[in-house]
């Protein structure tokens, strides 16, 4: 697998892959994407990446409900930009225009059904230094449960993410340890953090989102003003504590 391909941006017939499968998907993804309204100008941008192979379906779904979270907890620090980035199939990979309220995102991943595939994270750390090289990216927050690429890669990039002050949030669904180890030094590397994504603690999985949100539009000042439980757990986590 490539690792320094970027996910092709709603927009553009741009593809990561010459493969056949699920182009028409791809495409109605991209079609939805060009009809929203383009980013504002908020304070943050945050970059919301899934897993979307096919195990993952119950899991979208939950992250379909609870992405309003992070625009309702994020009001009160600033405006949040947020880009779906998910990949799935035999190198499909694909990433929205960044949107700023929570039906927008809601269409776009209503939109998506999952599909077996391998994981292409060096494809999600790529595109967000690429994204963030164009316009500051404050945050990405990544959704999965696998690593199937090599690790070293991947460390690699995000310890460049670290270095350019974009810090990755890992949610691991299930307890795969290399995966587990691979996340947890992902979120090392770039000065993020890595969660347990639990599907039978939605409530607080949605507070960890928004404090995360939080975080993207007004740093760890904003998480402390707001002093929530999670603000503080997510400020723990930030310091090496958590």
């Amino acid at each position: 697998m490539s690792h320094g391909k970027t996910p092709a941006e709603a927009g553009k017939k741009t593809e990561l892959s010459k493969t056949r499968s699920g182009k028409s998907a791809i495409d109605a993804f991209v079609r939805q994407a060009r009809s929203l309204a383009p980013a504002g100008k908020g304070n943050g941008r945050l970059i919301l990446a899934i897993d979307a192979t096919m195990s993952r379906q119950p899991t979208w779904d939950l992250a379909c409900e609870i992405q309003a979270e992070m625009f309702d907890a994020a009001g009160g620090a600033g405006t949040l930009s947020v880009q779906l980035v998910y990949y799935r199939g035999f190198g499909e990979c694909a990433a929205s225009r960044f949107v700023t309220e929570t039906k927008a995102l809601k269409d776009l991943m209503t939109r998506i059904h999952c599909r077996g595939g391998r994981t292409q994270i060096g494809k999600v750390l790529s595109h967000t230094l690429r994204e963030n090289a164009r316009a500051r990216v404050n945050a990405l927050v990544f959704i999965g449960d696998a690593m199937e690429e090599e690790v070293d890669l991947l460390a690699e990039r995000a310890g460049e993410l670290g270095l350019k002050g974009v810090p990755v949030f890992l949610f691991q669904e299930g307890r795969d340890p290399v995966a587990t180890s691979a996340f947890k030094e992902i979120a090392r590397l770039s000065k993020g953090a890595w969660f347990r994504f639990d599907r039978n603690a939605a409530d607080a999985l949605a507070k960890l989102l928004g404090a995360v949100a939080v975080y993207a539009t007004g740093g760890l000042p904003a998480l402390e003003a707001r002093g929530h439980p999670e603000d503080r757990l997510m400020i723990a986590h930030l310091s090496g504590k958590g």
